[in-house]
């Protein structure tokens, strides 16, 4: 069911309490990369302009449930303040009576930042005493923030139960709209790329998606388990030994939807300057190492995903951030960038991919939340999602 958002409600002079995903990269109390507090701008302008009083809360960093200055929102607060053109009200801290009396004093339209939701260990405890505590700054719960998503905590969990309305925000409804859209009833050839280091940390995903597409590319280092899986010498590359197995029993379900590396690019070490060469697949010599997928496996991966009509993607092909072993990633990010179907990037190292090649404008959808991007290809519930209002 499609989710109810602030579009559908009646917001004018009503405080709306909004948690959005202000996670931005920091450097001497200097923001480096704005694109999460962006991308919360569609909601935070729309509630403004429809007269709500808009609070604002969000976590940064790791403070391990203590206030450390390091990690203050402030600076968030200062660019959010000239990216809308007015002033954004910044609260001292995101419970409390002093909070309660600074938000009740703001007229409609305004907006007010609160300090740093894990100043306090009873966030991610989802501790209902404090939730109950950042209830009381709102009326209205609204949840933009599709990056904590999949995590049950106080202000993306614990807070809805006190709410009567409980609406996704623009950027949350994008996500589960498009991932949803790609999942359930997706434009056909459906063809997902998944990569990375590890089969661990995405056997869910590969399950949930073999049932699904019509091919699955897999590239990367969780390749490597995969040839193994197969009988292939894989000299130094990383493989995980306990996963082969598991590998094995992938192929086997999947047959000739799974799509693996016809050539490597191996390394004689773990350097961007170390002597590397292109072999077959199954000719790794002993002691090298893969560390990207090779010209013609970025050919065929390419051909695939140009004749695709919907393309989900997480992972890298190699390990991109060093020169010599990005082309393969960079050709899946082109390839996507060339095909008129559906493009949708979730995870931080495809993002990051992406953004490298210069590319992420290209895609139809580059998700802001990695975690919770893997969570939901994996089918699973994901608990600031499930606590919010459906359309009828």
């Amino acid at each position: 069911m499609p989710l109810k958002t602030v579009r559908d409600i009646d917001v004018k002079g009503k405080r709306v309490f909004v948690r959005v995903d202000f996670n931005v990269p920091l450097e001497n109390g200097r923001i480096t990369d704005d694109t999460r507090i962006r991308a919360a701008l569609p909601t935070i302008r729309y509630l403004a302009d429809e007269g709500a009083i808009v609070v604002l809360a969000s976590h940064l960093g790791r403070p391990k449930g203590k206030r450390n200055e390091a990690y203050s929102l402030a600076p968030c607060a200062e660019r959010l303040s000239q990216l809308l053109g007015k002033e954004v009200v910044f609260a001292s801290d995101c419970i409390g009576e002093e909070v309660e009396q600074l938000v009740a004093r703001q007229t409609p339209g305004s907006v007010v930042l609160l300090e740093n939701l894990r100043f306090y260990a009873e966030e991610e405890k989802n501790d209902p005493d404090f939730a109950a505590k950042l209830a009381r700054l709102g009326e209205i719960y609204v949840n933009d923030a599709f990056g904590t998503a999949h995590r049950a905590h106080a202000s993306t969990r614990g807070v809805a139960d006190h709410m009567q309305v409980r609406v996704a925000g623009f950027l949350m409804q994008k996500e589960v709209d498009t991932m949803g859209k790609a999942l359930s009833a997706p434009d056909r050839p459906f063809v997902a790329i998944i990569g990375g280091a590890k089969v661990s940390d995405k056997i869910m995903v590969i399950e949930n998606l073999l049932t699904k597409v019509d091919r699955l590319i897999i590239g990367g280092g969780m390749a490597n388990t995969f040839l193994r899986a197969k009988g292939l010498a894989t000299g130094k590359s990383l493989v995980e030994e306990d996963r082969v197995e598991t590998a094995r029993e992938l192929l086997g379900k999947g047959g000739d939807k799974i799509l693996l590396p016809v050539d490597l690019v191996v390394a004689a070490e773990f350097k961007a300057d170390a002597e590397h060469k292109v072999v077959p697949a199954d000719a790794v010599p002993e002691g090298w190492m893969a560390l990207d997928i090779g010209p013609e496996s970025a050919r065929i991966f390419g051909e695939t995903i140009r004749t695709a009509r919907t393309i989900v993607w997480n992972g890298p092909m190699g390990v991109f951030e060093m020169e010599p072993f990005a082309r393969g990633t960079f050709a899946v990010a082109q390839a996507m960038a060339d095909t008129e179907g559906v493009t949708i990037v979730g995870g931080g190292d495809s993002v990051a991919a992406v953004e490298a090649a210069g590319l992420a404008d290209r895609m139809t959808h580059v998700s802001t939340g990695g975690g919770a991007s893997l969570e939901f290809l994996e089918g699973r519930e994901l608990p600031g999602v499930a606590c919010l209002e459906t359309k009828e």
